[in-house]
């Protein structure tokens, strides 16, 4: 599976833009892929920065790339 360093890569080479780690984890969440739960995190069931849906389109097309759905 591909890591949020190589997910960051690829959006950015392909979209021109970093996408946040939160994003990538908010977009495994909704396709059931477990993301790792990061220690900073406030809150387990709320989101503090949930992906625009204008990026999440381009985080799944990564997330294709990878093979990861």
């Amino acid at each position: 599976m591909a890591t949020y360093k190589d997910i960051q890569a690829y959006i950015k080479k392909k979209n021109g833009y970093t996408a946040k780690s939160c994003w990538i984890a908010h977009m495994k969440e909704v396709h059931g892929l477990n993301p790792r739960i990061s220690p900073r995190r406030i809150s387990k069931d709320n989101r503090v920065h949930p992906c625009p849906e204008s990026k999440q389109s381009d985080i799944l097309a990564a997330f294709k790339h990878f093979e990861m759905v």
